[in-house]
């Protein structure tokens, strides 16, 4: 059994989830808390959990050879994304040539922006959205076109796909990003709505930048289909991007890496990210992810999945049962809750700004969501003890949804 019950002290730790809030909030960091009141962490996208340990013994064990040189990523790196698609995914066929290291999943977002469309070109992206895709497109000069998620009578986030077809025919879009599972709403990706989807792209000549970043982190009951394995034309279609940073807490370390099958997108891809010269692997990245990959990893992974789960089931149930207004979604992925305080917010008549601040002023730091194209809503982080989770819970009971 791995431990996800400590509380760890992550202050001094090179950590933005403890560290960046201060006096005032600012972007997207929240403010710091009051006096009397510790910060829990629930708005960065990162885990309070420690790491696989095979992680950090496979980092040591190379640190303690004193050259960090020029290097090739090995077989052992490839062939550990290939056993951990096979295991994970039901991956078969997966071969090294498909594969490829990216500076994080914004890193190859951008280099398919710069491949395959030119400034000021629309592309087609779902909403609530990704706060970084929204910022890559914004910082290469493209321009985002939203296709609303609506909810279904039961409450869960559904794509339009007439919708999606109408604005990709009006703005003559060929390239989208989809996001699965999707972050922030939560949704594990049914099979069939990814094969209507792609067949919404395929019939518009879109090419599919998938981020399935979150694909290791589905909750009890669900589980992510991939993109590429929907159909021979989804396949081809579609750059996938995958790594352990979110699974293992890694994202200080930078370390994604795409699935690619098609040979002309290959070539597109790796061809922009060469021209950066920036693209290149940390050498303590490649044995971190081969340290991921291990058995124990698996192990740990499924073990945190309860975790995340049983954190999940509380606050949802604990915000719909004490908190009148708010309505949330159960997520199915990630580790992250979407909130919508509309009803409340017009129930009582204060607006988003002062609930967000009520919640900062005691510690409980959550995240605008309207940074995710969503008016009303917050983003809460629930990969962090439980003890903490049960903590944020009563503080907001007490002082902020009263």
């Amino acid at each position: 059994m791995y431990d996800f019950t400590t509380i760890m002290d992550r202050r001094g730790k090179d950590a933005l989830a403890v560290d960046a809030p201060g006096p005032e909030p600012i972007g997207m960091m929240p403010a710091g808390p009051k006096d009397g009141f510790d910060m829990i962490p629930m708005w960065i996208a990162d885990m309070n959990f420690a790491t696989c340990p095979t992680i950090t013994d496979a980092i040591i064990e190379r640190a303690k050879h004193p050259a960090f040189g020029y290097f090739d990523p090995t077989d052992e790196y490839f062939n550990s994304i290939i056993d951990w698609q096979f295991r994970r995914n039901g991956v078969e066929g997966l071969t090294a040539e498909d594969i490829g290291y990216e500076n994080g999943v914004l890193g190859c977002v951008n280099s398919a922006l710069q491949a395959f469309t030119v400034p000021g070109e629309k592309v087609l992206l779902h909403s609530p959205t990704y706060v970084g895709f929204t910022g890559s497109l914004a910082s290469t000069g493209r321009v985002a076109e939203h296709s609303p998620l609506v909810k279904d009578e039961n409450g869960v986030w559904r794509m339009d796909f007439e919708d999606m077809d109408r604005r990709l025919k009006k703005n003559k879009i060929h390239l989208a990003i989809f996001c699965s599972p999707h972050n922030p709403c939560g949704r594990v990706w049914e099979r069939w709505e990814i094969e209507k989807a792609l067949e919404v792209y395929a019939a518009n000549d879109c090419v599919v930048v998938s981020d399935e970043i979150w694909s290791d982190l589905t909750l009890t009951g669900y589980k992510h289909i991939p993109t590429q394995s929907v159909s021979e034309d989804a396949k081809n279609r579609t750059i996938a991007i995958y790594a352990p940073s979110k699974t293992f807490n890694l994202a200080g370390l930078i370390g994604s890496y795409h699935i690619i099958y098609s040979k002309y997108l290959r070539d597109r891809i790796r061809r922009q990210a060469s021209t950066t010269h920036y693209n290149t692997m940390n050498v303590l990245s490649m044995h971190a992810l081969i340290g991921a990959y291990r058995p124990e990893g698996h192990q740990w992974v499924d073990e945190l999945k309860e975790v995340l789960t049983e954190n999940i089931n509380y606050a949802h149930e604990f915000i719909t049962t004490n908190f009148d207004g708010v309505e949330v979604f159960r997520p199915q992925g990630t580790y992250m809750m979407f909130l919508d305080c509309e009803k409340y917010c017009q129930r009582t008549g204060r607006s988003l700004d002062e609930v967000l601040r009520a919640g900062w002023d005691v510690g409980v730091a959550y995240q605008d969501g309207r940074l995710f194209k969503s008016p009303w809503a917050i983003r809460m982080n629930f990969a962090l003890p439980h003890s903490r989770v049960v903590e944020a819970m009563e503080r907001l009971k007490k002082y902020v949804f009263i």
